[in-house]
């Protein structure tokens, strides 16, 4: 744990499909499966998932965040997506949510308000955000 031993708050992207398939198998995946962004994550810290789309690839307009969770214990480890494909993850206890669009949130967010490129925050696939952002963000998940 860290020396202030607080958690911290993250915003992983990742299309709808893909998180389901994490939240079913209880990990998550960020960057196709490298390893380097899962290691500044720790155990205890809360994840949301944030998907621009529902399929990976297909610009359907979802922008919606999508899944909800608390990091475990535990180092990342390699796992099979399938294919002969290796990909990195980190468990996770996934909480019971529902989507929620982020168009609702844009002005309320730290990380977006005021922010006329608002996506451009998620192109590294991995963003810190502060206690407040990830309140909100899971307030409008569990509501």
């Amino acid at each position: 744990m860290r020396p202030d031993d607080r958690p911290r708050y993250w915003i992983a992207v990742a299309s709808a499909q893909h998180v389901r398939r994490g939240v079913a198998g209880g990990f998550m995946q960020v960057n196709h499966g490298k390893v380097a962004p899962l290691r500044r994550i720790r155990p205890g810290d809360q994840v949301a998932y944030y998907s621009p789309s529902e399929v990976y690839g297909i610009k359907d307009g979802l922008q919606s965040f999508t899944a909800l969770g608390q990091v475990r214990e535990g180092e990342p480890y390699q796992g099979v997506m399938g294919e002969g494909l290796m990909a990195f993850r980190r468990d996770v206890a996934w909480f019971k949510t529902q989507d929620a669009p982020i168009s609702g949130l844009l002005d309320r967010l730290e990380l977006t308000a005021g922010r006329r490129n608002w996506g451009q925050a998620f192109r590294f696939g991995l963003v810190e955000i502060s206690e407040r952002d990830g309140a909100l963000i899971a307030a409008a998940m569990t509501a």
